[in-house]
């Protein structure tokens, strides 16, 4: 399996509003193992820009918190996956937890 997987990232840790996070950890997996992590700047809130955005650098899968159904759907649109109702940790637990089938993703708390 070779993915890259978006987790938008405040400190670290999973920013519960997906279209205003500041920046996002892009963790790249091969054969089940992260083989590279970046963060990379958000650009400034535009509705519809992130989906965009994040399938022009390669991402695969987004992991969120919650997220809006317009989001959801173009995303869908790209060709990326998305999974919502991710709990609020360190995007690196949330990735592992990811990778080992171990994260429960609950339903989407975005009321945008």
């Amino acid at each position: 399996m070779n993915k890259k997987i978006a987790i938008p990232v405040s400190n670290g840790v999973l920013d519960a509003h997906f279209g205003h996070c500041k920046e996002f950890a892009l963790f790249e997996i091969n054969d089940g193992k992260i083989t590279n992590e970046i963060l990379i700047g958000a650009p400034p809130h535009e509705p519809g820009l992130l989906p965009r955005f994040l399938a022009s650098r390669g991402a695969t899968d987004i992991i969120a918190g919650g997220m809006g159904n317009k989001a959801i759907e173009l995303f869908k649109q790209a060709g990326v996956n998305v999974f919502v109702g991710a709990p609020q940790i360190a995007a690196n637990e949330l990735i592992e937890g990811y990778l080992n089938q171990s994260i429960q993703f609950n339903a989407n708390y975005c009321d945008h």
